[in-house]
């Protein structure tokens, strides 16, 4: 079991950068799918989660910024970044929760038993 997360690299503030999450040994399309992220210094946030049915949340922080989306028929999520600032450095994780929790359940970590290896993103000021 294994997510493969990639698609970081060093972007200016404003611009873009999509991250997808590869899976393989599981299917999921029966997981919740969530990214977080974590800054130097900081503890791990919660940056946006879907369900398997799409419904989707977000952090106040990139609410209107970023797009979660899922492709089950390729096994993948991905997180499109616009607008991008300088706060939006950090490592980003993807990660997968078993079952069917409800959308609130999906911003807390603790629901989530895989995790990707993480990717980085740098934004220049």
């Amino acid at each position: 079991v294994q997510l493969q997360a990639s698609g970081g690299g060093l972007v200016q503030a404003g611009g873009s950068l999509r991250l997808s999450c590869a899976a393989s040994g599981l299917t999921i399309g029966n997981y919740g799918m969530g990214w977080f992220r974590q800054a130097p210094g900081k503890e791990r946030e919660f940056v946006s989660a879907i369900r398997s049915g799409m419904t989707t949340t977000y952090a106040d922080s990139v609410k209107g910024r970023f797009t979660i989306s899922r492709d089950h028929a390729k096994n993948a999520v991905y997180l499109q970044m616009n607008k991008m600032k300088f706060e939006d450095t950090a490592v980003y994780y993807c990660a997968a929760a078993p079952g069917s929790y409800i959308m609130s359940a999906l911003r807390s970590a603790k629901y989530y038993s895989v995790w990707g290896q993480g990717t980085q993103v740098t934004v220049s000021s």
